[in-house]
């Protein structure tokens, strides 16, 4: 398995080869009550099953379908969740950016500044992010080669911040269809930093309803076993207490009570990957 960079995150814990590592919650920040549900719950599943956890939830929902589509509680509102349940749980968090003068103000409450996918080759975006100082996690381009993010890296590290998460999160093959290639997350490994996989968007339709976009969330179990079993560094999961009625990616959210039977499967695929022995 090809060696990796430590990342710290915050004053919690370490991105390395050795542990399960989990970013996860929400699509959008909808209220203060469910995502302080969701952290509460996912970090209480990832305690038991010794999984460093990092909450996740978006203030602002910008690339969307439809004008029409949810835009969730905005910055004020969702840095002041974010900050409380960090406080509150002594958990990671982070949410995407999607402008470069978004980074300053967001990389003081967040522990990691999250690049959309669609974003992943803005260049202002990109060094904005790096130089808060804090990790900066980047969704791989439906569009782009794993190969080819080397060249994100590269505007990263070039402010001096060495803290870099890749994401793979699914390819565009044909109109409102993505397709995981397993073999680009080992590529992507092979340039020394975390790689993880994002689950859930991996199993999205974009746009396949017309004003917004469909899933298939019993997929995403697979892609996630499969990505494990290829040594990927962690994953990445929207959870929803109620993703049927969520108001966003309501096809390809997990169920936040189907999450602890995953994990504890996801765990074995984790180990067996590094080598350890699996616990039945």
């Amino acid at each position: 398995m090809t060696g990796i960079r430590e990342i710290k995150i915050g004053d919690f814990f370490s991105i390395d080869q050795e542990h399960f590592n989990l970013i996860g919650g929400p699509c959008s920040i909808e209220n203060e009550d469910m995502a302080m549900e969701v952290a509460e719950k996912v970090k209480e599943i990832c305690r038991g099953l010794g999984i460093n956890y990092v909450f996740k939830g978006s203030f602002d929902k910008a690339n969307r379908s439809s004008l029409r589509a949810g835009r969730a509680v905005g910055m004020e509102k969702g840095l002041e969740i974010l900050g409380k349940v960090r406080n509150t749980l002594q958990i990671p968090v982070t949410t995407d950016v999607h402008e470069a003068w978004q980074c300053e103000p967001v990389g003081q409450v967040v522990d990691i500044l999250q690049i959309p996918a669609y974003l992943c080759r803005q260049t202002d975006l990109l060094l904005a992010a790096a130089k808060t100082g804090k990790t900066v996690s980047v969704k791989k381009g439906q569009f782009m080669a794993p190969h080819n993010m080397d060249n994100v890296i590269e505007k990263i590290v070039s402010t001096g911040n060495e803290k870099c998460i890749l994401m793979e999160r699914g390819s565009s093959f044909g109109y409102n269809k993505l397709v995981v290639d397993i073999t680009g997350l080992p590529v992507m490994r092979e340039f020394g930093y975390p790689v993880f996989i994002d689950a859930t968007h991996s199993v999205q339709e974009p746009g396949g309803k017309g004003t917004y976009t469909k899933g298939n969330r019993k997929y995403a179990e697979a892609i996630m076993y499969a990505a494990l079993a290829a040594g990927v560094d962690g994953v990445f999961a929207e959870i929803h207490p109620d993703p049927d009625h969520a108001s966003s990616d309501v096809g390809s959210q997990l169920k936040l009570s189907d999450v602890k039977g995953i994990l504890e499967k996801a765990v074995m695929f984790d180990r067996v990957a590094k080598g350890k022995k699996v616990y039945v």
